[in-house]
């Protein structure tokens, strides 16, 4: 083991150039999250002060944490939080790590909420497999009246999005709700939302071992094909939704026909679908048909 650096200059460069040579890929932002955790410092201090002194017991901490992001956990998996959508987001190992594709998801809903009555609407919102409360929150954040009920199969889960919501300043407006898919949940909504798992069973082994290894698994496969959660959404929905009200998924790159095709045979038409930020088909949205009659 290398002798520990005493400066912060000296031990964020160490902390780069071994996950580099490990061949971790963001081996230079790994080490910054990872130092600037564990000396509690910023990016700020490491260029203005890399001389800055570095006590022992973060020397260790640091040290602690290389350790962990060698053997294959994600850094925000190490620090215990990661940002979504200008949160906070504790993790725990119940919850799936939010990314940055599902805010396309967030995105997608409230670009329909605005074109619905704007962001001051007391909407009613439910986040099935809420994890972490990301989607839930996201929406909360953006529109002030709105309630919130996150559903989850995992009483873990639900804890970390309740200490989230808290955390967050979002308590009050936020409830929990154990629940398979629609099982427990009562009421309707003028938005039922969802980033539900979408793996293929045959896909699961070839994902990285920051995936596979970490984040659980129940929220990531969902049988042989990766529809099985859109086939619960698709056929419980229409009971729990407010007039007018719809119900908005992330999906995987290659799922889009397959996810609208069941929706419609559900009796629901594609209002609208998102891309990420790489192009990919990421969020479908969808309302209950509308009935014409005759004359």
């Amino acid at each position: 083991m290398a002798e520990p650096a005493t400066t912060l200059g000296a031990l964020l460069a160490a902390a780069r150039e071994r996950l580099r040579q490990a061949g971790i890929s963001d081996a230079a932002l790994d080490a910054r999250l990872l130092v600037e955790h564990f000396t509690r410092t910023t990016r700020a201090d490491a260029l203005s002060h890399p001389e800055q002194a570095v006590d022992a017991p973060s020397g260790a901490a640091v040290e602690a944490a290389l350790e962990q992001r060698l053997r294959g956990k994600p850094v925000h998996r190490i620090i215990g939080h990661r940002e979504f959508y200008g949160l906070r987001l504790t993790l725990s190992p119940e919850t799936l790590e939010p990314r940055p594709d599902t805010e396309t998801l967030v995105d997608l809903v409230l670009k329909q909420a605005r074109r619905d009555g704007g962001d001051d609407r007391p909407w009613r919102i439910l986040d099935l497999g809420t994890g972490t409360g990301a989607v839930a929150l996201a929406l909360l954040s953006a529109l002030p009246n709105a309630r919130a009920v996150g559903a989850d199969i995992s009483a873990g889960a639900l804890a970390t999005a309740g200490l989230n919501a808290n955390i967050n300043g979002y308590g009050s407006r936020f409830a929990t709700c154990r629940s398979d898919w629609f099982a427990g949940i009562e009421g309707r909504f003028d938005f039922i939302v969802s980033n539900p798992p979408y793996i293929r069973e045959h896909d699961w082994q070839g994902l990285s071992r920051e995936v596979r290894d970490f984040d659980p698994r129940l929220a990531l496969v969902a049988g042989i094909d990766g529809l099985d959660a859109y086939r619960a959404i698709a056929e419980g929905s229409a009971p729990h939704l407010s007039l007018g009200g719809m119900v908005a998924v992330e999906t995987g790159f290659d799922q889009k026909r397959a996810v609208t095709d069941m929706f419609t045979a559900n009796g629901f038409d594609l209002r609208d679908a998102a891309r990420d930020l790489a192009g990919r088909d990421r969020a479908l949205i969808f309302a209950v048909k509308t009935v014409r009659g005759a004359g």
